[in-house]
């Protein structure tokens, strides 16, 4: 039987449109539309970032509240993922829309160098986004640009504040961070079996990488990250002219490797979340 891949769309990011792809959707209506085309395509979890209107990185709750309504409404059962990155936010805000209860949020487990910044995420500040997720009924997406990440996770879970299966990212190819080499593909996915068992896993490949990670995510098993936050970020790589470009792409080529694109409902079996109405 072909096994069913969670497709993620990651469909903003945080760097100003003017500076990358034009493509990019920055206001709510915008997002929700390319939400609504990756979803027909064959995405079942759309990543969320918000905008300023001056097209900075936005935390105002009300942004994102208005478009996880629009991504409810047209786009049925589709799991709705808060970004909590630091690009752009002060720490105090990064959390401050939790408390709309979207499906799950992004948990980075440690900082990390980017090629012009520092990706700051202090133990203490994990902790507590971590135990804010918990009390609104969140589950996190680790994200795991270096290879200490994935042990602070196993330490969370410990802990009781991340779940015995979480859902792990991880991503590959920014400079400074993970380099996008099978070799260490594959040894993250040995560690993370070895020290999470139950996890749940999928891989982002940044920049001109996407395609190339995407493909060793069908062919081992895990699912798969695309988005026109990935491929425009860092490295100014355009792979297409719009995210569900992406998600298709991925769709076409999963009977390759005898998958198939998950159903929303599928996708939530997956990662153990709950139905929607």
């Amino acid at each position: 039987m072909e096994k069913p891949v969670i497709i993620t769309v990651a469909i903003t990011g945080s760097v100003p449109r003017k500076t990358d792809n034009p493509a990019v959707p920055v206001t709510p209506s915008e997002q929700i539309e390319s939400t609504q085309e990756c979803y027909e395509a064959g995405a079942s979890l759309v990543h969320i970032h918000v905008r300023n209107p001056d097209e900075s990185p936005g935390s105002d709750p009300a942004l994102f509240a208005r478009v996880q309504e629009g991504v409810r409404k047209y786009c049925p059962g589709m799991i709705i993922q808060f970004s909590t990155g630091g690009r752009g936010r002060e720490q105090a805000a990064r959390g401050a829309m939790l408390s709309l209860r979207p499906d799950m949020a992004s948990l980075a487990t440690g900082s990390v160098n980017f090629p012009t910044s520092v990706y700051e995420n202090p133990p203490d500040f994990v902790e507590n986004l971590a135990r804010t997720m918990l009390d609104n009924g969140v589950k996190a997406e680790v994200e795991v640009f270096d290879l200490a990440m994935l042990y602070n996770a196993a330490n969370l879970v410990r802990k009781g504040l991340l779940s015995p299966a979480p859902h792990v990212q991880f991503v590959m190819g920014i400079a400074n961070a993970l380099p996008a080499r099978r070799s260490i593909f594959d040894f993250l996915r040995a560690e993370l079996e070895m020290l999470l068992p139950e996890a749940t896993w999928v891989a982002a490949g940044i920049g001109r990488h996407q395609w190339e990670v995407n493909q060793w995510c069908l062919q081992e098993g895990g699912h798969c990250r695309t988005g026109l936050e990935d491929n425009t970020r860092f490295d100014q790589t355009r792979l297409a002219a719009s995210n569900a470009e992406l998600v298709r792409k991925i769709a076409d080529d999963c009977g390759k490797y005898n998958r198939r694109p998950a159903s929303p409902i599928e996708a939530r079996q997956i990662l153990n979340l709950r139905r929607v109405a």
